[in-house]
């Protein structure tokens, strides 16, 4: 199946594993590439040390292109895409914040550059930088999607812009994949049902809980790590986002988490004296990390919260990830054949 991104990215499929942090590592990013996709390693808790050796073993695991992920408000962010730049990895994926120089370095070695938007405002303002593609994520994606659903946002973007487009947030099968092409993408990420697959590091509880919930079953709120995102629902899940944690808890909570993701406490300290805004939205984000390692790493809902799309109600198995994109490629080419009859 050969679409826009499969031709820019040199992949085969055009299906991608965004980067979900304690999820997107080597074993399961190599997969997706090995498979015909396109992996993109997650970022967000590793060192630049670690992100080094993570792109490293991708290389080992396969010869196929891959992608690395970069939040770009996130401290460690800028050094982590430094050390991406030096590896001249094929694809950069950015999000929330300016990748201006990001592009310009990229593009110097051959690498594309990918960014993450919510609205055409900042797809209009990525494809003015010269990114090579939208990653566009609707309202039904794990953790942080936009306020418009993808049946809207990704046609709305698709008319806006000339670059390829690539549809996240409700995507997780072939009617889906066909879909998404019907609506003006050039292929989807699927986060929500690549992370329930035998390859990834998602702890089995949680795995085992995706496939028993259906797609009622999460909750959308700005109140757990300071932006708008999806979770699975649980009792823990409905409790914590109820209402917003006080910012001094969330201050001293996130010097705590500091240390889990290898960031220096005086970045986090300095930061709410001169970047008040932006370590204010840091400090959710880090007083959160505890809670999303313990369901990600331990499996333990009880205290942890799990991010997950609406795409649950569609995993109903934990196939491997080359099942997965076969059954996902034969789905849509069924669909369409099935279309096809139904019009005439």
């Amino acid at each position: 199946m050969k679409t826009r991104i499969t031709e820019l990215l040199g992949i085969e499929h055009p299906i991608l594993l965004p980067g979900m942090s304690w999820i997107s590592k080597p074993k399961l990013v190599a997969a997706v590439c090995n498979a015909g996709g396109l992996g993109i390693l997650a970022t967000g808790p590793l060192t630049p040390e670690q992100t080094r050796a993570s792109i490293r073993e991708i290389r080992e695991l396969t010869n196929k292109p891959f992608g690395i992920g970069c939040t770009l408000m996130m401290p460690g962010a800028k050094e982590n895409a430094e050390v991406a730049l030096e590896e001249q990895v094929p694809v950069i994926n950015f999000s929330l914040g300016k990748g201006d120089w990001l592009v310009q370095r990229a593009h110097e070695y051959g690498g594309k550059v990918i960014a993450t938007v919510t609205t055409v405002k900042h797809a209009l303002s990525a494809q003015s930088i010269g990114a090579d593609a939208l990653l566009v994520t609707g309202h039904e994606a794990a953790a942080h999607g936009g306020d418009v659903t993808s049946l809207v946002l990704v046609p709305t973007i698709a008319d806006a812009v000339d670059i390829p487009v690539i549809a996240t947030g409700g995507f997780g099968d072939g009617r889906g994949l066909l879909a998404a092409l019907s609506l003006g993408a050039d292929g989807i990420a699927m986060g929500s049902r690549l992370a329930t697959c035998q390859e990834s590091p998602l702890h089995q509880n949680i795995k085992n809980e995706a496939i028993k919930k259906d797609q009622g079953d999460t909750v959308y709120s700005p109140n757990f790590d300071g932006i708008p995102a999806r979770y699975m629902k649980t009792p823990t899940a409905v409790k914590l986002t109820k209402r917003p944690m006080s910012f001094p808890i969330a201050a001293i909570k996130a010097t705590q988490a500091a240390k889990l993701v290898g960031q220096p406490v005086w970045k986090i300290m300095l930061g709410l004296f001169v970047m008040f805004d932006k370590i204010k939205l840091l400090a959710y984000f880090g007083a959160a990390t505890p809670r999303l390692m313990a369901a990600t790493e331990e499996g333990d809902l009880d205290k942890g919260m799990q991010f997950i799309g609406q795409t649950q109600g569609l995993i109903r198995d934990i196939p491997s990830v080359a099942e997965l994109i076969e059954r996902v490629i034969r789905q849509a080419e069924s669909a369409h054949q099935n279309n096809g009859e139904k019009l005439v």
